[in-house]
């Protein structure tokens, strides 16, 4: 690349090229050879307006001749050289620019054009060019519009202002701004980014409510009364797209009557932007606080070595002009003069550069017969330039590149923030560290530390007309009266107080005046909807009042945030709840609760009887007495009257838990049927629409609202719905019987339920509505402001107090629920948990009885071959007392002393047993003692008094025991 270059071989082997090349040119054009060495000549014009006070026509046309200087210095074996042909357009003349490209292309014969400088001039020249086939490539014209043209031969090397605008929408973005009023010169540069700049705004939520024309040749008292015009509106957010010669006098002159002040906003586009180190110092100190965006230029070592020889280039050859500047529109011309080089040396290579002309359809000039490889090979020229890659898209754009967001403070501008296209799009800051604007710290006019929030209610302008509803009834949302002698209007109510709370927590004075929405005679003017369209007409600039927040109307106006609750639902007639009976103890808990809970009585005495049976005198008897033992025991826990003796500690366990679960069951019990005896109870006399549906019945709504479409397309025919205007009407219809049922908005069935608590019910389901809301116009700047202040007031104790002035505290009506009562009824959902922990342990203590019961008689198990038998033994084994058991121990020791049955021996030599003989075939065998003589007692230990002797059994007789004496007598013995 040529800067490149020059950098490299230094200033001296610079100079020493660029005569070279120079001379080679000229030496090949004055001798006309065709050798190998001889470079074919290009013409090329350039059309720049030379009488600008900026001097950009010849910085421009300087930075074209530096190019093709440095180009071919770099590449002095090409066999094309470029020859450069200036034209003046002098002063953005049209017609002048049009008649120097037809004398450039019929006298000249270039074969391209670099220029012109304007949109509008170039409008002129793109037609020109396709005809004549001579691309016409242009490094300043920036409207949208020249692309619509769809010339093959139009070439732009610079970015278009559909760009820019996403710059200018990701600054509104960053700071919220809902509004900008662009101030844009009548012309084609001016017109052309309009309809880009209104979508992009439009795409971050902002509106464009007006749009200012200034003429190109607008004196100063022209743009001032545009101005004042500009002041008396509430936007506070300009931005500016005039040319570098208009936007200074349109700063000085906001400048003097008070428009660069505090909250004032004004951003500039690139096409002033880039001109700011030309303006004078006086417009600059006029423009503090202006934001801009311009091209990013990347500050690479190439760019600034050119910055440094263009200056030396510039003050040898102008040595008069001493304050020029060059600016980005100069880099492109340079990278433009570049890319027609190297498209030049491409397209030259297959043919030779000339015109031909066509008598028979008399064409003004001749056809290029090389423009059209030309126009293929500058659309596949692709470099690294002096703005970074250089490559045209097909339809001969530029592609998108980065964009400055600057900040004019002092006599610069200061680079505050960039914007890159998509994917990313968005603003970044110019430092690592991130704010929450996305952009560096911004000067404002006239406040440099606040952010202006791009509205004001301007003091000389008219109040805001707010228009409110006329109804005759629900006079406490919205009443409007008048004075008969005063003729003075009077708007109060619930809506009027929250709507004034709320004005009065914003942080700027909003003068307003209520304009009732009423005929001469005082009766309404319309619908709602009909008052809702008024704001969308431009003839109300607000409405408040009872206004529904619904979809069809969010499509022309913009609604704040709701204030109040959202939804409609029904409303019917309540009567007495009929459950005090004979059988009220019974509903309590349901059917379910209830059998589970018997079912669960049955289960527990059961196992209560199965672990005691073996081991308590209780559970053991007749089988009927068992029985009633063991549903005794068990429902004898309601009360906790139990008698029965539990031994077990099995048994303990399971009736621990068991209680405990009776026990929550009875305190739920009492508490609900506590309820039901002693609160007064209301039965809806209808639950559901479908059953309204289906029996065909009439209902109600209230006139005027939306809910009339609402009951349509649930299916309510048009025959069947009665209107009602105010509670005392609403009250008439169901006390007449004409309906029965209405539909209505949640806040007016407060408003009714407040007045009638005890005569109608809400019933659920709601359907679904946004509530009440304050209407303004679609864009306005207030909305965000009045939805916060709403949420200030709505969270406060102003929103209570005002609830309690108009619709009154709800304290007539001890139960108040949005539906209906179905009892306070226990159900088995509430206690499945108690009774799987109960039926657990219940069934674990059955199975660790059955294997510790099973592994004890294990032996009988293998006492029989046949498997019912066993089955049949282990439960005889199971009515059986367990003797083993402490219980049955004691019995049988108290047994043993029955002073009744003593046989008293009186010789003490003698040793008597008493004997019992049982009958032959008796299944009880005798116990034989194992005693054959009165020695062996002798031998043993011997006995103290009241001591018992157990003896083994014998197989003719049964021996119980010996009672003896102190002396060792054996008083008596007992068989058992």
């Amino acid at each position: 690349m040529a800067p490149e270059t020059g950098r490299r071989r230094g200033w001296f082997r610079f100079f020493v090229a660029t005569l070279f090349a120079a001379a080679a040119v000229a030496g090949q054009i004055s001798s006309g050879t065709n050798n190998t060495t001889a470079a074919v000549a290009v013409n090329v014009g350039v059309i720049v307006d030379m009488d600008r006070a900026d001097f950009a026509g010849q910085v421009w046309l300087s930075c074209v001749e530096m190019a093709v200087s440095e180009f071919y210095g770099s590449h002095p074996n090409y066999t094309t050289r470029v020859v450069i042909t200036a034209r003046d357009s002098r002063r953005d003349d049209v017609v002048q620019a049009a008649a120097s490209a037809l004398d450039l292309i019929k006298n000249v014969q270039v074969q391209a054009i670099l220029g012109p400088d304007t949109s509008m001039q170039a409008n002129f020249l793109i037609p020109l060019g396709e005809k004549a086939h001579v691309p016409i490539v242009s490094f300043s014209a920036t409207s949208p519009t020249l692309a619509s043209i769809g010339s093959p031969y139009f070439f732009r090397a610079v970015q278009n202002d559909s760009t820019q605008v996403h710059a200018v929408a990701a600054i509104f973005k960053a700071f919220g701004w809902r509004q900008a009023v662009p101030i844009y010169v009548d012309d084609a540069f001016g017109q052309g980014i309009i309809p880009s700049l209104v979508d992009s705004l439009q795409a971050v939520d902002a509106r464009v409510p007006y749009r200012s024309a200034i003429s190109p040749s607008a004196t100063d008292d022209q743009i001032g009364e545009e101005l004042y015009k500009l002041m008396t509106m509430q936007t506070r957010v300009f931005i500016v797209h005039v040319s570098p010669d208009l936007g200074p006098r349109l700063f000085v002159k906001a400048k003097e009557v008070g428009m660069m002040s505090a909250g004032y906003v004004w951003i500039i586009t690139d096409g002033l932007t880039v001109f700011l180190p030309s303006f004078h110092p006086s417009v600059l100190r006029s423009m503090q606080g202006v934001l801009g965006v311009k091209p990013h230029v990347p500050q690479t070592q190439a760019v600034l070595n050119f910055t440094t020889r263009w200056r030396r280039k510039f003050q040898r050859d102008h040595p008069e002009i001493l304050d020029a500047n060059l600016n980005s529109y100069g880099l492109r011309a340079y990278d433009a003069t570049w890319a027609l080089a190297m498209a030049v040396e491409k397209a030259g290579a297959a043919t030779y550069f000339s015109f031909e002309s066509d008598k028979t359809k008399k064409y003004m000039v001749g056809v290029s017969r090389n423009g059209q490889n030309l126009a293929s090979a500058l659309l596949g020229t692709s470099f690294r330039g002096l703005f970074g890659g250089f490559a045209l898209e097909a339809d001969g754009q530029l592609r998108a590149s980065a964009y400055e967001v600057v900040n004019v403070n002092g006599n610069a501008d200061r680079v505050v923030g960039y914007w890159t296209p998509p994917p990313a799009g968005e603003l970044t800051t110019r430092s690592s560290s991130k704010v929450a604007s996305q952009l560096g710290t911004v000067i404002w006019p006239g406040d440099p530390g606040a952010v202006p929030k791009g509205f004001e209610i301007p003091m000389s302008g008219k109040k805001l007309r707010i228009g409110v509803p006329v109804k005759p009834g629900f006079r406490e949302f919205v009443s409007v009266s008048t004075d008969p002698e005063t003729n003075e209007t009077t708007v109060t109510g619930y809506c009027m107080d929250v709507f004034e709370a709320v004005v009065k927590t914003l942080p700027y004075a909003l003068p307003f005046e209520y304009v009732p929405f009423a005929k001469p005679n005082g009766e309404s003017n319309g619908s709602y909807n009909d008052l809702v369209n008024q704001v969308f007409l431009g003839n109300l600039d607000a409405v408040v009042g009872d206004i529904t927040i619904i979809a069809n109307r969010s499509n022309y106006v913009d609604f704040t945030l709701p204030y109040t609750e959202s939804g409609v639902s029904m409303v019917v007639p309540v009567r007495p709840d009929g459950s005090k009976n004979a059988w009220s103890f019974l509903k309590p808990l349901t059917w379910d609760l209830w059998v589970t809970t018997f079912l669960f009585f049955l289960f527990i005495g059961f196992v209560v009887w199965v672990l005691e049976h073996r081991i308590s005198k209780d559970f053991r008897g007749p089988p009927s007495h068992q029985a009633g033992t063991s549903l005794w025991f068990s429902f004898s826990t309601m009360a906790f009257a139990q008698r029965q003796n539990l031994v077990s500690n099995l048994t303990r366990t399971v009736v621990i838990i068991w209680c405990f679960v009776v026990l929550i069951i009875i305190q739920s019990y009492t508490a609900s049927f506590t309820s039901l005896l002693t609160v007064q109870r209301l039965r809806p006399t209808v639950t559901d629409m479908s059953e309204l549906l289906r029996k065909g019945e009439f209902v109600g709504y209230q006139e005027g609202t939306f809910v009339v479409g609402l009951l349509n397309s649930m299916g309510f025919s048009g025959d069947k719905l009665v209107s009602y205007n105010s509670i005392e009407g609403f009250d008439s219809l169901f006390r007449q019987g004409r309906i029965v049922a209405a539909f209505d908005e949640v806040p007016y069935i407060k408003l009714i339920l407040a007045k009638r608590c005890s005569e109608y019910m809400m019933i659920d389901p709601t359907y679904k509505a946004d509530g009440f809301g304050f209407v303004f116009p679609k864009g306005s700047p207030l909305v965000p402001d009045i939805s916060r202040a709403i949420l200030n007031v709505t969270e406060g104790d102003s929103m209570t107090k005002i609830e309690e002035t108009w619709i009154g505290k709800n304290n007539k009506c001890p139960e108040s629920s949005t539906s209906p009562p179905i009892g306070n009824q226990l159900g088995l959902n509430s206690f499945w948990s108690l009774f799987l922990i109960a039926g657990v342990a219940a069934v674990s203590a059955l199975c660790i009885f059955s294997v510790m019961f099973v592994y004890e008689h294990r032996d009988d198990l293998h006492s029989n071959p046949s498997f019912w038998r066993r089955v049949l033994n282990l439960f005889k084994t199971f009515d059986e007392k367990d003797l083993k058991f402490h219980t049955f121990r004691d019995d049988r020791v108290g047994n043993e002393i029955n002073l009744a049955d003593l046989n008293v021996m009186t010789s003490p030599s003698t040793f008597s047993v008493e004997t019992t003989e049982f009958p032959a075939g008796s299944s009880q065998k005798p116990i034989t003692p194992p005693l054959d003589s009165p020695s062996e007692l002798n031998e043993s230990t011997e006995p103290r008094v009241g001591e018992i002797n157990n003896m083994d059994s014998h197989p003719n007789s049964s021996v119980g025991g010996v009672i003896a004496t102190a002396d060792g007598e054996i008083i008596t013995s007992r068989v058992f």
